[in-house]
């Protein structure tokens, strides 16, 4: 058998050590789909692989790092072409499974927004996604509005998916030890097809309100807003206040107030 690989910090990667940790993690997947293809992200020395890799019968595990794609093929070699020298950002998804697909995967905490947009990106196949992310990261996506945490990627994923915050892991049970708390959470889609309004306009007014969050809409939202004269209840708030139907509310209006220009 290879010998175990060695923790590469500089991937943003903490390898997680703990068995119970990682069959909870899996549990959380298989306790809602068993039959859906299943892509694992960073599988790293395997610790959630070997409880999926016979477990679905489409299963693919994506990593950047060379050394944990050998190791892990030499490790399931009648499995091999189930473990890819691959990069979740950057690949056509829809190569690997034309149809619906879930997610799973110790996320480097250096990349674990740019895993969530790409999961918004691919919202109309991705049914599950259940991670393990950095504590403050966690909190903030499963935030509600009307809190300081509530941000971008909090009402982003939420139009689209409900949100479960569901336990903490601490931080010896990884190889490095990350100086942070960790949890895991699970995404599942909810039963939006489309939203309410322009879902590009949408993407942009939440992008723009919060990248100003301290002011009210009314001066947050000029960039896409110009009018003076016309006014609405939602520019006397903050964004981190806003609903996801009132952002929802507040594009709809936005699109059809701001001279033309969107």
């Amino acid at each position: 058998m290879s010998q175990p690989i060695r923790a590469k910090k500089h991937l943003g990667q903490h390898f997680l050590c703990d068995e119970h940790i990682a069959k909870k993690i899996v549990d959380a997947v298989l306790e809602k789909d068993r039959l859906t293809p299943l892509i694992e992200i960073g599988p790293g020395t395997g610790v959630l692989t070997k409880y999926l890799i016979n477990e679905f019968p489409q299963f693919l595990a994506l990593d950047i790092d060379r050394e944990s794609v050998d190791y892990l093929q030499n490790l399931y070699p009648d499995k091999k072409d189930q473990i890819k020298f691959s990069d979740f950002l950057e690949e056509d998804l829809k190569t690997f499974f034309p149809d619906k697909f879930n997610v799973i995967g110790n996320f480097p905490y250096n990349i674990s927004s740019q895993i969530m947009f790409r999961v918004l990106e691919h919202r109309h196949d991705v049914n599950i996604v259940v991670g393990m992310f950095q504590k403050e990261v966690a909190q903030r996506l499963a935030e509600k509005p009307g809190t300081k945490t509530y941000g971008i990627l909090s009402v982003l994923l939420q139009a689209f998916y409900n949100i479960e915050y569901l336990f903490t892991v601490h931080e010896h049970v990884f190889s490095p030890p990350p100086r942070v708390k960790s949890a895991v959470i699970r995404l599942e889609r909810n039963a939006t097809i489309k939203l309410n309004c322009n879902e590009e306009l949408f993407f942009k007014v939440v992008k723009t309100t919060f990248n100003q969050r301290r002011k009210q809409i009314r001066n947050s939202i000029r960039p896409l807003y110009f009018s003076e004269t016309v006014i609405h209840p939602l520019f006397e708030k903050r964004p981190e206040q806003l609903s996801v139907p009132q952002f929802e509310e507040l594009t709809r209006f936005v699109e059809e107030n701001a001279e033309g220009r969107k």
